[in-house]
């Protein structure tokens, strides 16, 4: 993932009912969703969630299929942890986060912003 995907997938996510109808679709697996669960389960008008879906969709961070006459929307685990790894790239100086050293370091570091 580059900057400016994330910061699209970031943008998409920046927002109250596109965050939880992302977390909504994260949950629902790999099967996914019908709009029409989606928009009982949050308790969205149609318009509205088609909007947000389609920034989702824009954003690449969900995937929409047909089954029959149904709409259903997936989360796009590969986007997903692909935004994750991008914020943790340089996690910790390059340090493994699960060493002593580097929760040594963190934990020196909170000291630090604390006492400041």
């Amino acid at each position: 993932m580059n900057s400016s995907s994330a910061v699209k997938a970031l943008g998409a996510l920046a927002q109250e009912h596109r965050l939880a109808l992302f977390r909504l679709l994260v949950q629902a697996g790999e099967h996914g969703m019908p709009a029409g669960g989606i928009a009982e389960a949050l308790d969205l008008p149609n318009s509205s969630l088609s909007f947000h879906l389609a920034h989702l969709t824009r954003a690449g961070l969900i995937q929409q299929r047909r089954e029959g006459r149904s709409l259903i929307y997936t989360a796009d685990y590969g986007a997903m942890n692909g935004l994750v790894g991008f914020l943790m790239e340089n996690c910790c100086g390059g340090a493994d986060c699960a060493s002593p050293k580097a929760r040594g370091t963190q934990a020196v570091q909170s000291e630090r912003r604390k006492s400041a």
